[in-house]
């Protein structure tokens, strides 16, 4: 080997090695990037398989579905099976819904269960993990139907365990509105179950609603926060807005994860697109993210 070839080959080798060294020090993510579909429910209403496609091509790996129809046992129009099917065709999973149970919350048992029954035949068709309790209707908001929230709550986490899925409630800002000394959140957190129902905790309306930061009630019921929507508050209206755009500050939270106990999260944005376009949105979402905070996770 000449005295050129020689060099060459030991810088080659030293790059190499640098190169080899750097990757070893960045972290590989630990979850996958999820999407909640809601935030761009106007595009899956028009093309189902190409807002997938490019919500794909932005690094969004898992999905939390929505509007799922009982009857017909399927999402955005697509059977179950067939759903499940385009995911893995686009290399996509989904590991949560967010089924329409608070319509069944002052039924009876066999009526719930009933539909309980169709959201685990949906759920096992998609290979999901999760079956997540999204929202009460305003009327149901008052101390009595809390208390009646945390035995249906039971009722279905027992149910849907025994499916080999997993249960879990999902919060917004009317759990932690104080009734008399007694939150709506304090009373799932105290009287359900936390081996068969867990929180899917909206890191946004704990930001915006509650006197207590999130680290407060992972320390209270460490291990039960299994997932996580993550979305930026406005600076000025405390509306949704794009992440990197908002005031809080997510460097302080993420790194809880593992005293949480989360397994899988969602970036989301309800509304307040900055251009009006929600695939606009989930790309600056994407790109901030990747950029700043999937590091944590």
């Amino acid at each position: 080997m000449n005295r050129r070839d020689f060099i060459a080959a030991t810088g080659l080798a030293a790059t190499a090695g640098l190169l080899t060294s750097f990757d070893m020090h960045v972290p590989k993510p630990k979850f996958k990037m999820g999407l909640q579909l809601f935030t761009i429910r106007d595009a899956m209403a028009k093309d189902v398989k190409g807002t997938l496609q490019k919500a794909a091509a932005l690094g969004y790996q898992d999905l939390e579905t929505y509007g799922f129809d009982p009857g017909n046992v399927s999402y955005y129009g697509i059977k179950a099976e067939d759903f499940s099917m385009l995911l893995q065709e686009l290399k996509l999973t989904t590991s949560s819904g967010h089924y329409d149970l608070f319509k069944y919350l002052n039924v009876s048992d066999a009526a719930l269960l009933k539909y309980v029954d169709k959201c685990i035949e949906g759920a096992l068709a998609t290979q999901q993990k999760y079956i997540t309790w999204p929202w009460l209707d305003p009327n149901d908001r008052n101390i009595e139907s809390f208390q009646r929230l945390a035995d249906r709550l039971n009722i279905i986490g027992t149910h849907v365990n025994k499916a080999g899925l997993g249960f879990a409630y999902h919060n917004h800002d009317f759990e932690f509105v104080d009734h008399e000394g007694k939150t709506g959140y304090q009373i799932i957190m105290e009287e359900t179950d936390a081996d068969v129902v867990k929180l899917q905790m909206d890191l946004y309306w704990v930001a915006r609603a509650s006197v207590k930061p999130p680290s407060y009630y992972f320390n209270k019921q460490p291990g039960r926060f299994v997932m996580w929507h993550i979305k930026d508050m406005d600076k000025v209206n405390k509306d949704y807005t794009e992440l990197g755009r908002g005031s809080i500050d997510y460097t302080k939270i993420l790194p809880d994860y593992k005293l949480a106990g989360l397994e899988y999260y969602f970036l989301e944005q309800g509304g307040n697109f900055r251009t009006n376009n929600s695939m606009d949105s989930i790309t600056e979402s994407a790109a901030y993210f990747k950029k700043n905070l999937i590091r944590y996770l």
